[in-house]
This record gives C-alpha cells, structure tokens and sequence, in this order.
C-alpha cells in the first residue's frame, strides 16, 4: 500500500471573519490563515447591510416591547 498527497479544492467550503481589519479564513470552525486588508477598504454589501469604523452591521426590524399584551389585565391576575 502506498500514500498518494492529493489537492482537494475546498474554496466554496472556507468562511472569512473580520477581526481588527484582517480577513480571518475558517474551514469547517478550524483557522487556517488570514489575509491583510488594506486601510481603505472598498465595501460592496447588500442594502441591508452597512459598514462603520471597521465592522459590519445588518439592518433589520425588531419589536421594541415584546412582552406587551394586546389588552391589560385586572389586579387579579386575570385577562
């Protein structure tokens, strides 16, 4: 028996993080290297996304109260 080295393309499979303006790379939750970013970063995102100072934010719609009730109970305890 004998062992054969083999390149196995795993791009679509590598995940990048952005961390203190680096381009962290993962694959599969394990780091396997890192690319330099240069100081002006050019963005392309989706309209719901932003950047600012750095980090990307998504813009979305929360409820702002969601424990409010839809009618106000007695002193009782009962609605």
């Amino acid at each position: 028996m004998t062992l054969k080295q083999q390149k196995i393309d795993v791009t679509d499979r590598v995940v990048g993080k952005m961390k203190n303006g680096e381009m962290e790379l993962f694959l599969d939750n394990t780091p396997i290297g890192k690319i330099q970013l240069p100081g002006d970063m050019t963005f392309q995102l989706d309209q719901r996304f932003e950047v600012e100072q750095r980090k990307i934010f998504q813009n979305v719609t929360v409820t702002e109260h969601p424990d409010a009730k839809y009618t106000d109970c007695d002193d009782g305890g009962w609605c």
